[in-house]
């Protein structure tokens, strides 16, 4: 079957290389569906998982926004944090989970913080998901 390489990049370096069967993943404007040959495109994304499907298997990487590049024999993601299912420390994901409640709780919509808290409550519950589908 034919493959795709897929780099996954942060800002702290690499995450991810391999050659994959299909990427999915979900874009500011709806679910991607990437196969060999796919044409060029750019899109920023959402907070959410990566699906790499290769031998029957599917990978899963947790990513914090960031931009996907396509081109028909490479798919980058540049990620402003990115995770393997495997690497993902669950009691680090649970613990920013509970800051990010009790910040919501605690403030005020109209206070400066409430979107921050409300991104990292987004980041660690795409985390704890990530995690929890590893298989």
């Amino acid at each position: 079957m034919k493959t795709i390489k897929v780099n996954v990049v942060t800002p702290n370096g690499p995450v991810f290389e391999s050659d994959v069967e299909m990427v999915s993943t979900k874009a500011l404007s709806g679910e991607l569906g990437i196969l060999p040959g796919h044409i060029p495109l750019v899109a920023p994304l959402e907070i959410g998982a990566v699906r790499l499907k290769k031998d029957g298997k599917t990978e899963l990487i947790a990513v914090s926004g960031g931009l996907l590049e396509v081109r028909p024999d490479q798919v980058t993601i540049l990620a402003q944090a990115a995770e393997v299912a495997t690497d993902i420390d669950v009691e680090r994901a649970l613990r920013a989970k509970e800051r990010a409640d009790q910040r919501l709780h605690e403030k005020s919509q109209e206070d400066t913080d409430f979107k921050r808290a409300q991104l990292a409550l987004q980041r660690a519950i795409n985390r704890l998901a990530v995690s929890e589908r590893r298989m």
